[in-house]
């Protein structure tokens, strides 16, 4: 990148955020903080109203802006691919707020750009074993960054798949992410008078309040670090005959699939799980030709599993 397309790019690190650091830029371009401070003042000497406060960062005026940028084609190719990812992996009001936000992108291309992803359009994908429509309550996601943005609790009513019940909470978000195969918000809850991880496939009923909790919670990164169990799954590793990878491959992803090993005559699968149980009936479906490696645990599920189809089935 040469120095124009890099004042290019922190004009538009300023117009994007509230406040950068001059480290916070030195870090994106890899470049020093003398540079940055040149650059900086280069913008300044254009009639870019920038402010700068020691030990804040720099902004821009309030108010300023610029004309419409204009796209590359690349920057439009990924912005279409993260609309397939939100079509299949959100609820669907928020990816029908992410094409309205994407017609304004598609809105400012050139028309061979425009050409270009009509293009491709058709012939890009995103398969999920989820269906937003079915699985996530309409317009969830808006909710809950809505709340960890204002700092409002929000009343919930939650399946709990053990008892079979609906429970009445008053939780106060901190954190929303997606992982495998479901989205996960952690939060405290009033009832439980602590924090919790709640499946948001299993939140039947929401609704933002007006009541303000205070902004005394970790952040997600933090509280992550602080909880292990959230970033340490189960790690299961399994070994197959590389001739039968094509029986377990197209499955991989949607168990946690996070690489694989090959060798001449084998492959081992490393995955990653939250639930060992979920993991061991879906592999049971390939136990004549699937070899657990690790862990232990995952053997005695298996057993355990395959015992009770005995019984449930009178095999002798």
């Amino acid at each position: 990148m040469n120095r124009l397309e890099r004042i290019s790019s922190i004009l538009i690190q300023l117009q994007s955020r509230p406040v950068i650091t001059a480290q916070q830029i030195a870090n994106q371009f890899d470049i020093s903080l003398r540079t940055v401070y040149r650059d900086i003042r280069t913008l300044e000497e254009t009639g870019i109203p920038i402010i700068g406060n020691v030990g804040v960062g720099y902004s821009l005026i309030d108010g300023y802006k610029l004309p419409p940028l204009m796209f590359t084609r690349e920057e439009a190719i990924a912005f279409l691919t993260a609309e397939k990812f939100i079509e299949n992996l959100t609820d669907a009001k928020n990816a029908q707020h992410y094409s309205s936000g994407m017609n304004k992108v598609k809105a400012v291309l050139r028309q061979v750009e425009k050409n270009y992803l009509a293009n491709v359009d058709d012939n890009l994908k995103v398969f999920s074993n989820n269906n937003p429509d079915k699985d996530l309550p309409a317009d969830i996601t808006q909710c809950i960054l809505q709340s960890i943005s204002g700092h409002k609790v929000i009343h919930i009513e939650y399946f709990a798949p053990e008892s079979q019940s609906l429970s009445q909470r008053d939780i106060e978000p901190i954190g929303y992410f997606h992982s495998i195969s479901n989205w996960y918000l952690i939060a405290f809850c009033r009832t439980r008078k602590d924090y919790r991880s709640f499946r948001v496939d299993r939140i039947k009923n929401f609704k933002l309040t007006d009541e303000v909790f205070s902004d005394s919670h970790p952040s997600l990164d933090e509280f992550i670090k602080k909880h292990k169990q959230l970033s340490s799954h189960t790690e299961v590793i399994i070994r197959i005959k590389t001739s039968n990878l094509h029986n377990i491959y197209n499955y991989k992803h949607y168990h946690g699939w996070v690489k694989q090993v090959d060798n001449e005559e084998h492959t081992d699968l490393y995955f990653s799980t939250f639930n060992l149980n979920s993991f061991a009936r879906w592999l049971i479906s390939y136990a004549d030709v699937a070899q657990i490696i690790s862990p232990e645990s995952l053997k005695e599920n298996i057993s355990l599993l395959i015992d009770q189809i005995k019984v449930k089935q009178d095999i002798k």
